[in-house]
């Protein structure tokens, strides 16, 4: 994965994550790519400097702040809903359902309740729980 600081024509500068440079064209010229600010689908790779290790010991990596961490999740949360089918709370049925080969395999989100979820992880059946922030600050 690749990180890119991303600036939308009002001036609103974010961090993006895609696979390569061209899965971010293809993000951007389908729409995919949205300001988490104000929504604003005008976006370009901003300015940014290059990301150089250091060898000094104790070198620290750069800190993620909590408001970088709410665009990072709000970023996450767009492409789960753009790329992946919402089952709503059949969730542990339609994941069982993948998994065993009765249904089509697919990305799916939606809801389970603690007990689901120790069933699914006792069962092997892959998943991951994502933080589920609002989509805006409002």
């Amino acid at each position: 994965m690749i990180s890119f600081d991303l600036r939308c024509s009002e001036g609103h500068v974010f961090e993006g994550w895609f696979g390569s440079s061209q899965d971010f064209e293809d993000q951007r010229s389908r729409g995919l790519v949205t300001c988490p600010s104000c929504g604003d689908g005008d976006v370009v790779k901003a300015l940014m400097a290059p990301n150089v290790a250091s060898k000094k010991e104790g070198a620290k990596a750069p800190e993620v702040t909590p408001e970088r961490m709410m665009v990072m999740l709000r970023q996450m949360r767009r492409h789960v809903e753009t790329n992946a089918d919402y089952v709503g709370p059949k969730f542990a049925e339609e994941a069982r359902k993948i998994h065993y080969g009765d249904a089509e395999m697919r990305d799916i989100y939606g809801e389970s309740t603690p007990d689901e979820t120790l069933e699914l992880e006792a069962e092997g059946i892959e998943f991951a729980q994502i933080p589920w922030v609002p989509d805006t600050d409002n």
